[in-house]
């Protein structure tokens, strides 16, 4: 018999109630280990998405599934899933979890981006589910036959975008049409070249990367390719950097 006291109470335990705690901890950490996540997508927050919700629910009723957690997000699915909240959750989600959706549009409405997302819940090993259409992804070879066949068409698809875009480029260059960008033409690094001295003195102030490219309206890679460029711009960053390095270990001490 185990005696163990915590606190101020008492307790005692036979070793049969010792496993049968050790099963239910058991139990307990196999139900969070395997996921089952309901993921609901509207494309505007005027949108309820309420009706996917029961959809899914009955949908996991139907198959004595418990949802352990909603993710909800408002996104266009013609964004990529990766900058969207379901890219993060799929890198999150593990081996053995399971991600229920009412349709395959849900997930994106671009075959190519689809077939990205497909592709890698087999490759984790997580389940997909889709409550109208009926499928199934899973590590079965159904699964796999049918997760190839949609990549085939795919591939189909992008290889005629490419032959569309490429006739299209060509007829217009046989019309005489210049394409790209005409030479010598005004670009955003040119803002940034004719501003060089303010943008020296703005990072003497410690301004940060996001002031400099909210002034001149720019992105953070043009602000990059600049610096790599101009010697001067890279030493006024690497200043900045030892003096926030020096600021930070005053604190410190």
């Amino acid at each position: 018999m185990l005696y163990l006291q915590l606190r101020t109470k008492s307790f005692h335990f036979e070793p049969s109630c010792l496993i049968y705690i050790r099963r239910e901890q058991c139990r307990s950490r196999k139900i969070i280990k395997d996921m089952i996540i309901g993921y609901l997508r509207v494309s505007t927050g005027k949108q309820n998405p309420a009706n996917q919700q029961d959809e899914i629910r009955r949908f996991a009723d139907s198959r004595n599934l418990s949802i352990n957690q909603w993710v909800t997000e408002v996104a266009s699915g013609k964004k990529k899933g990766c900058d969207r909240k379901l890219g993060g959750l799929i890198r999150r989600m593990k081996h053995g979890d399971t991600l229920i959706v009412t349709e395959v549009s849900r997930l994106s409405r671009t075959l190519t981006d689809l077939m990205a997302i497909m592709g890698k819940c087999l490759e984790k090993g997580i389940n997909l589910y889709t409550t109208k259409e009926g499928y199934s992804f899973d590590n079965s070879i159904n699964s796999k036959v049918l997760c190839f066949a949609f990549g085939l068409v795919a591939e189909i698809e992008r290889n005629l975008i490419s032959m569309r875009t490429k006739e299209a480029l060509a007829l217009r260059k046989a019309e005489g049409v210049v394409l790209g960008r005409k030479k010598g033409s005004y670009t955003k690094m040119n803002v940034l070249i004719e501003n060089r001295k303010v943008v020296v003195g703005m990072l003497k102030q410690d301004c940060t990367i996001t002031d400099i490219c909210r002034r001149f309206d720019i992105s953070r890679d043009t602000f990059l390719k600049f610096r790599s460029r101009y010697k001067e711009i890279d030493k006024a960053m690497k200043e900045k950097e030892t003096r926030r390095k020096g600021k930070s270990q005053k604190r410190t001490v």
